[in-house]
């Protein structure tokens, strides 16, 4: 995934998917709520309250939805800004109502709780601290300034202070866990969503050009037989026209032309065909097609394959499936080791009869100790040297590669396990930098055997 691409994640606003038809919902039941409480606390138990005041205050909020719903349309999605000033507004609407029916003595305070929490869900950093510090700030202001609760015979309906404090701390408390505790869970789920986007991509980019191989293949077999006729066409041309000179070099140019479109169609087939055709490959070729785009990148990748088995039947390297999640998840872990490698890449394979395992180790500065155990969740960064930003200035190091190669694999039915060198081997203490270990159940990876005489099929000749 290109760093372009991935910008498309970075740059969506977190606020921007809410319908307003949602919000409009949302504060329909919100009014039915504040007006049921009013009158109830009216009617059933005769309290003494501003009723002007709050059917203004559920007034504002009626008459705001109404010119939302006559004004807009019904898809419209809010974006961040609108979502701010709707959340904001029914922030403020409500402590309006809890300041005009008793402050902190009013046990419908907890209900602050909703506008904060859905800030720290749907909007952006800086409008969760805004939405929460304003909370805050009106909490505190209620404790001292309120329109008392009065009983029909005049009596004013308070809690002791105590009481009081504690509904604040409680409130102030809940205020920072809640938002805190919000906003990081969808963070995690938004950033989740986001590699698992980017994965398919990846992955449907790889398939895609494996199914446009198949195309090319059948078009260079089909276009071998007009090609043909053009080519004998013009050599009796050539023949017919040696009186002609200037018509013969027109003719001679058509057959080299014709020549030329055949070679080009011979290798769009070959690479056609393969794609198509060739579902398996030996282990090893795998391995160096997964390589091959950083072989040359001023990096020795060293692969090595052998057998640990006792079986004799087992010592030739198995075949393999050639799927795209296998092939672009080991060249993510390639590229990744090549990436931090001082000067040297080991691929090693090894088989036996029930697992199949590849294991990438480079002479790099290993992985971070920190991070060992966030290995391969998406968009993990780590704080950078001065060293790293002079030899890689172009790296973002947002662990989404792995992520991928993870995810592809363990697709395919792979375990992946990371570790430094010194964790794992005990060889060459070149091999101290990090290692992925990627293990398979053999009839994961391994196609079944074909029996004895039968044959995977030949491709079909291209002959101009």
């Amino acid at each position: 995934m290109t760093q372009a691409e991935f910008g498309l994640f970075q740059e969506r606003q977190r606020g921007s998917f809410i319908r307003l038809r949602t919000m409009i919902w949302l504060r329909w039941f919100a009014i039915v709520g504040q007006l049921t409480a009013i009158t109830l606390a009216q009617r059933l138990y005769n309290l003494q309250l501003e009723l002007g005041l709050c059917y203004l205050a559920i007034g504002v909020s009626i008459v705001g939805n109404l010119i939302a719903i006559f004004v807009f349309p019904e898809n419209k999605r809010l974006n961040e800004a609108e979502n701010f000033l709707m959340v904001l507004f029914d922030l403020l609407q409500l402590c309006f109502l809890i300041y005009l029916t008793g402050g902190l003595h009013n046990p419908f305070t907890i209900l602050i709780l909703g506008p904060v929490f859905v800030s720290a869900t749907i909007m952006s950093l800086r409008s969760t601290i805004i939405i929460g510090a304003t909370a805050l700030v009106l909490v505190t202001l209620m404790v001292f300034f309120h329109l008392p609760l009065r009983t029909e015979q005049g009596f004013i309906m308070r809690i002791a202070d105590v009481f009081v404090f504690g509904q604040w701390t409680a409130i102030t408390i809940a205020i920072v866990f809640l938002s805190l505790y919000a906003r990081q869970i969808t963070d995690e789920m938004n950033s989740m969503n986001d590699a698992v986007v980017a994965t398919q991509m990846a992955l449907s980019r790889t398939q895609m050009l494996n199914n446009l191989g198949g195309v090319v293949a059948a078009a260079a077999h089909e276009l071998g037989t007009p090609l043909a006729t053009i080519k004998l066409t013009s050599a009796e041309l050539m023949e017919d026209l040696e009186d002609r000179p200037d018509l013969q070099d027109d003719a001679r140019l058509i057959r080299e032309q014709a020549d030329r479109c055949r070679d080009i169609l011979q290798s769009m087939g070959r690479a056609g065909k393969e794609d198509l055709h060739i579902r398996s490959a030996p282990l090893v070729e795998v391995i160096r097609e997964a390589a091959e785009p950083h072989l040359n990148r001023g990096k020795d990748v060293l692969i090595d394959a052998q057998s640990d088995s006792d079986n004799d039947e087992s010592f030739d390297p198995p075949l393999a499936f050639r799927r795209p999640e296998i092939i672009h998840g080991l060249r993510n872990l390639i590229q990744n080791a090549v990436d931090f490698a001082r000067s040297t890449v080991w691929v090693e394979a090894r088989w036996t009869e029930n697992t199949v395992s590849i294991r990438i180790m480079d002479d790099g500065p290993g992985y971070p100790t920190n991070m060992l155990g966030r290995i391969g969740d998406p968009f993990v960064r780590n704080r950078r040297s001065d060293r790293d930003r002079t030899t890689r200035p172009e790296y973002e190091g947002m662990g989404l590669g792995l992520f991928i190669a993870k995810t592809l694999l363990q697709r395919s039915g792979a375990e992946l396990s990371f570790a430094n060198g010194a964790d794992r081997v005990n060889g060459s203490s070149k091999r101290r930098g990090a290692v992925v270990e990627v293990v398979w159940p053999r009839e994961a990876i391994v196609p079944p055997s074909l029996p004895k005489g039968e044959g995977i099929g030949e491709n079909p000749s291209f002959e101009v």
